[in-house]
């Protein structure tokens, strides 16, 4: 009898879950069809305030993007994108992001000036009316601009790029079809034509490098990873300070926001026209450059210089900010509170806590009975994981899971536990529900 209960409950399991995942691409398939809608914006202002402007539509092929846990967010993130069926006023697909926008009017800098900053968003593409919500938060999670926008499928001002020859391309790792996979593309930036078998050399060894750190290396079958020949007029990427302004496809540079080693581009759109016809969901751009640098933005973009010595540990640091929305865990001796982070609001990011959302959240379950908080650092041997006082560019009052962490130092061999149960959830988010494909 205890035989038949058990097979009754297998049974029934099995029926629920294929329930769901024909419930999932049910709710996929009414709403959308298999192709994506790329999003333009702008994003300006000033540290006071905040303008969102809609920009060019644009009708891409295929859907790469997640078909599950359409109306949820994996994480909160500093901005939010929300797609609602016009007619019913139902959420059908959102996403969250950061912006290098959102950074730059942190700076000093935004207090004197106004910017515009270009911002692109790929979201499947609806078969009837919706309208898009974009917002974006401040630095006390508070939001500090709106903009709603309809948008007709049948709108013939929608750019129809899908017969666009794509860049010459090549995987590096296929594991399946798009739609069945995470898809990473990586663009070369300083890359001459000359230069392209240097850039896939230097895209085969971040490939690897990420993909030797665990988790990902317990997912790299679950991913797709394509190396696109974007090249160069002129050989290295621009150094501002240097008076070095090559030709590049993307406009990169070091100095940003007068920072020498911070390393970006503003030029999204000619990222993502560089895309075109090549099934994307995250992106990492290889410069050309011994110089020390580069950056990594949530759901947005990493960019890293490959020619010096910390190269493969910058990219897998910079992939957990850009993929996996993981904050730094370092912190500034002579800066003992950092204005990025409030100390009224639980951080979103799931590697550090200010302590006020903490208790049963994040990794508190990972933290053994009797830990002392702050965790010494003399003890952290004893204490794998705890709460380590100075994390998120903050001395005090912002705490870290680990002593160390690849998200704090570039000596660090491994993700601590945090980021591992971190970067786990985010992973199964994406994959739940998808029956691989060769």
């Amino acid at each position: 009898m205890r035989r038949k209960t058990t097979s009754l409950l297998l049974v029934a399991l099995c029926l629920l879950m294929g329930w769901a995942e024909r419930a999932a691409a049910q709710h996929f398939d009414t709403f959308f069809r298999d192709s994506t809608l790329r999003l333009d914006y702008i994003f300006s202002g000033d540290s006071e305030h905040t303008t969102i402007y809609p920009e060019e539509h644009h009708l891409l092929t295929g859907w790469a993007g997640r078909r599950h846990h359409l109306d949820t967010l994996a994480l909160r993130g500093n901005a939010r994108l929300y797609v609602r069926d016009e007619a019913s006023g139902k959420v059908i697909y959102c996403t969250s992001f950061n912006s290098l926008y959102q950074e730059w009017r942190l700076t000093d800098e935004a207090k004197r000036v106004q910017r515009a900053y270009e911002n692109v968003f790929l979201i499947p593409y609806p078969k009837a009316p919706i309208t898009v919500t974009m917002e974006l938060s401040g630095a006390h999670a508070e939001v500090i601009a709106t903009q709603v926008q309809r948008i007709d499928p049948t709108d013939i001002l929608i750019h129809d790029r899908t017969k666009e020859p794509a860049l010459p391309h090549e995987y590096l790792i296929k594991s399946g079809t798009a739609k069945d996979c995470i898809d990473l593309a990586i663009l070369a930036e300083g890359y001459t034509e000359a230069e392209m078998p240097l850039f896939l050399k230097d895209a085969r060894a971040a490939v690897d490098a990420i993909f030797s750190y665990e988790p990902f290396k317990s997912y790299r079958e679950h991913f797709n990873v394509v190396a696109v020949r974007s090249t160069s007029k002129d050989s290295g990427v621009a150094v501002p300070r240097e008076h070095f302004w090559p030709r590049t496809p993307f406009s990169s540079h070091f100095d940003t926001f007068y920072s020498d080693r911070y390393l970006t581009t503003r030029r999204v759109k000619a990222i993502n026209d560089a895309l075109v016809g090549i099934p994307y969901e995250h992106l990492i751009i290889l410069v050309n450059s011994d110089v020390y640098g580069g950056g990594g933005i949530y759901n947005s973009y990493l960019i890293s210089s490959t020619h010096h010595k910390y190269y493969l540990p910058v990219i897998v640091h910079e992939f957990g900010h850009s993929f996996g929305g993981l904050t730094d865990e370092y912190f500034y001796e002579d800066d003992a509170v950092s204005e990025s982070y409030s100390r009224d609001v639980e951080p979103w990011e799931q590697n550090v806590t200010n302590l006020k959302d903490f208790e049963g959240k994040k990794w508190s379950h990972l933290i053994r009975k009797g830990t002392p908080v702050p965790t010494p650092p003399a003890q952290a041997k004893k204490y794998p994981v705890g709460l380590y006082e100075g994390a998120a560019y903050s001395k005090k009052g912002m705490y870290r899971p680990s002593f160390d962490c690849r998200m704090r130092s570039n000596a660090n061999p491994d993700f601590c536990p945090a980021c591992h149960l971190a970067l786990n959830k985010l992973m199964s988010y994406y994959l739940d529900g998808i029956k691989k494909t060769k």
